[in-house]
């Protein structure tokens, strides 16, 4: 008998998702809640926040749903995976506790220290004052200033001298930007970062792809910080034994630490790494799938979606989750200004005209029309042999989607050529 499956979540990583359910062949009918205008082509949208931990249950009871993913980190920290366990419904994602590891910086940091997984030296600060005091006592730039709860991606500043730091610390923790909390101040790393996500459930981790994002605005890596502009996959820079070596002694170790804890993981454990001059150290860890690796990584899963989420949620043992070993390249289509202020209700035309896949990230249809609904737009990927084709392909068919308000950077993947 086909399954019902339920997708919280409206962006591009939600609708990555909900096209690998869609060529399932268990899967009758899919629901995302609330979707988008892309994701609306694959699954039937529902205009239920993705936060509404009681309306997304009564939802999934109503219309019988035999597996719910979650996508974004705020319905997680939020207890929508909690609510759905505890009303017997398999789910994948993580409880509330579980969260914590993206949540709250502070918490992540404690537990690598605890259990000796390589990450950079670090003090957390309620009070500015004694964090400025820390900063000054340091004399050492650039300075790593997290804020310690979920900001979307936008909660971290490289400070490169006193008085940015002065101000960044005074906007977290005095004008409470992201809220009231605590700010880590870490030592600066350097080297290339990448992203290394796995599939988890308690002491199972199975590997996904190594992918790499570009988190600045604009060409060069100039410009602010964003949720990112694209991505790419594989890596040329991560050998095979660095990346066995770092789900040996981090993915796995903290895998195996949470449960310890008490706080078992069961869903998508991301982890932020950089390859220094020291070795593989974390720089940070998510509790979901990341935006937008997940958009150049997950189409390349052969193996069928709905058994590996639903082996993860109720804790079944896989064989192996395969993937496809093709290169790939996504470029973000954002509106003008963001990450800034940005105006919404822009038509897009030539979507249909890209030959590719394109993901959704922030649309909406009104009166036929494909409209700009959000900072990222459009996430557009193509493939090939190499990435300089992979490159070529996706730069090549942007071109044939026009909108008088979407930028796009020119160098997604310029690091791997």
């Amino acid at each position: 008998m086909k399954k019902n499956v339920l997708v919280i979540g409206s962006g591009g990583r939600e609708h990555a998702i909900v096209y690998q359910l869609n060529r399932s062949k268990y899967v009758e009918h899919i629901y995302c809640a609330p979707g988008n205008a892309g994701i609306a082509q694959l699954a039937e949208c529902e205009d239920i926040a993705d936060t509404d931990v009681e309306q997304l249950l009564t939802f999934a009871e109503t219309h019988k749903i035999d597996l719910c993913v979650i996508g974004p980190e705020a319905a997680l920290a939020a207890g929508v995976a909690d609510a759905f366990r505890e009303a017997g419904i398999p789910v994948f994602g993580h409880s509330k506790a579980a969260t914590q590891i993206e949540a709250s910086k502070e918490f992540a940091k404690e537990i690598m220290a605890k259990y000796n997984i390589p990450t950079a030296a670090y003090r957390s600060f309620a009070d500015y004052d004694e964090a400025m005091q820390y900063v000054r006592s340091r004399n050492s730039y650039p300075a790593v200033l997290k804020y310690d709860g979920l900001a979307a991606g936008k909660g971290v500043v490289i400070a490169k001298d006193e008085q940015e730091a002065s101000d960044t610390l005074r906007d977290m923790l005095v004008g409470e930007a992201f809220g009231k909390g605590k700010v880590v101040i870490e030592d600066f790393l350097q080297g290339p970062e990448f992203s290394f996500m796995a599939f988890v459930h308690h002491n199972q981790v199975y590997p996904m792809p190594l992918s790499q994002d570009h988190k600045r605005a604009y060409d060069g890596d100039e410009g602010p910080n964003t949720g990112g502009m694209g991505a790419y996959t594989p890596l040329p820079f991560i050998s095979a034994e660095e990346e066995q070596w770092a789900l040996e002694h981090i993915l796995k170790p903290v895998a195996e630490a949470m449960v310890k804890e008490g706080k078992p993981l069961t869903g998508v454990l991301y982890g932020g790494l950089m390859k220094t001059a020291d070795g593989i150290k974390v720089i940070e860890f998510n509790a979901r799938f990341g935006d937008p690796e997940t958009e150049v990584v997950l189409p390349l899963m052969e193996t069928d979606a709905y058994t590996v989420f639903h082996a993860i949620a109720t804790g079944e043992t896989l064989e192996a989750v395969h993937w496809r070993k093709q290169a790939t390249v996504g470029v973000v289509m954002a509106s003008c200004g963001y990450p800034g202020a940005y105006a919404k209700g822009a038509e897009i035309t030539g979507v249909e005209d890209f030959d590719g896949l394109v993901l959704h990230m922030g649309t909406k249809r009104k009166e036929g029309k494909l409209l700009t609904n959000g900072g990222r737009v459009l996430m557009c990927i193509a493939h090939g042999e190499d990435i300089k084709q992979a490159q070529r392909n996706v730069y090549d068919e942007i071109k044939k989607i026009n909108c008088t308000n979407l930028f796009y950077r020119k160098d997604i993947a310029h690091w791997a050529l």
